[in-house]
């Protein structure tokens, strides 16, 4: 038989096929594959509709067999098959679906989850082979036999092909300097792409596979061949919740993903409906070893009916859940022609929006039901939540904002803010924090004094993303974040703020001088009445205080960020009292001393250590 040529507009699609659509070769066996599983489908659903009831479904299979000697891969289904003309109009029609007529011709056929659309996935093939042999033999037909070695046409002809279904052979190309085709015919390579791609195709995936085992009575070792079945076959998340242990869900999830201990939460979530999906989600308990890295791909493996189309879709979770493993399979996502990449639609913002809901919903379930397991978690991914807080101007704050945990100097432990509202006294009128390096430094800090001493709670912050994150919420339960630095707490009576006034008045000339004798160094000395035993403070300006100031400092081109902050006196301390007295070169040696001993409190760095370290000693 005469060889014939495809269309034009099919040649160019091919040779797109080829090196375009796919980004991977790799997944021509999960294309190969599906289209077995859907022949399969199709013969099991043609025998129901005609009456026969009694058509064993174990007798189903899909078969791989490596042939290392002719350098050829074959992939066997027992399913439909075809005849020589739907041969001809199947395959040597590119982008031709037979799913797609099936589909036509049974006005129920919606009702079976069959993979293939586009037509397309069988030319996968050539990315790997330099000819494709298909037999194929349709009950009640004369088997045929198709093959091609690419753009230069097809052949179509009678075949003496007994069993039914299809036998596709690929005869692999030549190895190069840079890329091996023989990896095709390994069966461990085999076996880990159908682990990959196809281990929840329904039908079971068989190889003969060479292993080698001792021999009885001895201790030499014997080669023997097994046949394997490569695939789980049911995938976890289609069975019932109520039929799946703790057991087996942890099981699944160190497998699936590589973990070393359980999770600290599973959600399994099925919903059908407009659109219909499975996900099965695991919060860890501990952060992978490359979680802060740039090499940790976030996002769920994708499935399409068992078959896996994407391992990380990031569109499924936003950025502050990117802790999240698991997976989606769904039938009706809108896929591109290489069922590589997701098609952006609303079908998949409708998935991921109500994925983030649910997630959310376990973290506060975890939260009010399971505090030490939700402790744990904020532990390693507490920072990421905050970010998700700070991140985009506050976009999510509301949505994120419950999840959040601060110390609580009183309580000695991690608290909510809801939980830090509703210990409020009624008086109260903000909620308080303070930030540093540690939390040893946070309870230490002189300025929160006032607030501890009027039995206010104060939230210790000692990550560089928290005080940018209180910012961002602004409030909480209609009530203010307020920094234990900033200049008005307003914690004073109307006696008491006009007392501090008069102070203050009478001050003028002794803060006057001091602020000359330390020059550009602070924006401004005042009194404060925050403080009990410490002389001094610094307290920042213009919405920055001295801890925000030191996270922008640390980031590239901060060092260029100027460094004035306000220096705060306490007037009853005994050194406030010995300043009024000291002549100006004096005072400004004591200036810059308090200026120092207020820097090291704050945690910021000194100009000149030595300098500071000299003075100390002159004075002593």
């Amino acid at each position: 038989m005469s060889k014939k040529q495809f269309k034009t507009e099919s040649k160019k699609l091919l040779d797109l096929m080829i090196h375009s659509i796919y980004t991977h070769r790799e997944i021509f066996l999960r294309e190969l594959i599906s289209n077995a599983s859907d022949a399969i489908d199709k013969r099991y659903y043609a025998a129901m509709q005609r009456g026969e009831t009694g058509v064993d479904k174990s007798q189903f299979e899909i078969r791989l067999e490596p042939n290392k000697a002719e350098r050829t891969l074959s992939i066997i289904d027992n399913g439909c098959g075809m005849s020589a003309s739907e041969l001809e109009q199947n395959l040597g029609t590119i982008a031709k679906s037979g799913t797609q007529a099936f589909r036509a011709e049974h006005e129920n056929a919606e009702d079976i989850d069959i993979i293939g659309k586009f037509g397309v996935g069988f030319y996968a093939a050539f990315m790997v082979a330099k000819k494709v042999t298909v037999y194929s033999h349709k009950e009640g037909e004369e088997a045929a036999v198709w093959e091609s070695e690419g753009e230069d046409g097809y052949t179509v002809k009678p075949a003496s092909y007994e069993p039914i279904g299809t036998k596709i052979v690929l005869t692999l190309k030549d190895d190069g300097e840079e890329e091996s085709y023989g990896e095709f015919l390994e069966a461990f390579r085999l076996e880990s792409l159908v682990k990959k791609y196809s281990d929840y195709v329904r039908y079971p995936i068989r190889m003969q596979v060479e292993r080698s085992r001792k021999k009885k009575d001895s201790d030499e070792y014997e080669t023997f061949v097994e046949d394997r079945t490569l695939n789980s076959q049911v995938p976890l998340w289609r069975k019932n919740r109520n039929e799946i242990s703790k057991e087996e869900y942890a099981r699944f999830y160190r497998d699936a993903f590589h973990a070393y201990e359980d999770p600290a939460s599973t959600l399994h979530i099925n919903t059908e409906g407009m659109l219909s999906y499975t996900a099965l989600l695991f919060i860890p308990k501990n952060a992978p070893f490359d979680f802060n890295t740039k090499e940790y791909k976030r996002g769920l493996k994708l499935y399409a009916n068992g078959v896996m189309i994407m391992e990380h879709c990031e569109e499924l979770l936003p950025e502050y859940f990117n802790f999240v493993q698991g997976l989606v399979d769904s039938p009706d996502l809108s896929l591109n022609i290489s069922r590589e990449l997701l098609q952006h639609d609303r079908q998949l913002s409708a998935i991921a929006n109500n994925l983030k809901k649910k997630i959310l919903s376990e973290l506060l379930r975890m939260q009010r039901e399971d505090r030490e397991a939700y402790n744990e978690f904020y532990k390693a991914f507490g920072r990421t939540l905050k970010f998700g807080v700070y991140d985009k101007f506050g976009a999510n704050k509301d949505f994120l904002k419950d999840t959040l945990m601060f110390y609580s100097r009183k309580e000695e432990k991690p608290i909510t803010l809801k939980e830090y509202v509703d210990a409020m006294p009624e008086a109260q009128k903000a909620i308080y924090y303070a930030a540093g390096d540690t939390l040893a430094q946070v309870k230490k800090l002189p300025q929160a004094e006032r607030v501890a001493d009027m039995g206010y709670d104060i939230l210790c912050l000692t990550e560089d993303v928290d005080e940018f994150a209180l910012r961002i919420l602004e409030s909480y339960q209609e009530k203010p974040f307020k920094s234990v630095s900033d200049p008005d707490l307003d914690l004073n009576t109307d006696e008491e703020k006009k007392a501090m006034e008069q102070r203050a008045e009478e001050a003028k000339p002794l803060l006057a001088r001091i602020k000359a004798a330390l020059g550009d160094s602070v924006r401004d000395v005042k009194l404060t009445d925050r403080l009990k035993n410490t002389a001094a403070f610094l307290s920042g300006g213009e919405g920055m205080s001295v801890e925000m100031f030191k996270v922008l400092r640390s980031m590239p081109n901060g060092a260029s960020l100027p460094m004035t902050f306000t220096l705060e006196l306490n007037p009853d301390h005994p050194v406030y009292a010995k300043l009024k007295d000291l002549d100006d070169e004096t005072l400004k040696e004591y200036a810059k001393l308090l200026l120092a001993q207020a820097k090291l409190v704050a945690g910021l760095p000194l100009d000149d250590p030595a300098a500071f370290a000299e003075a100390v000693l002159k004075l002593m």
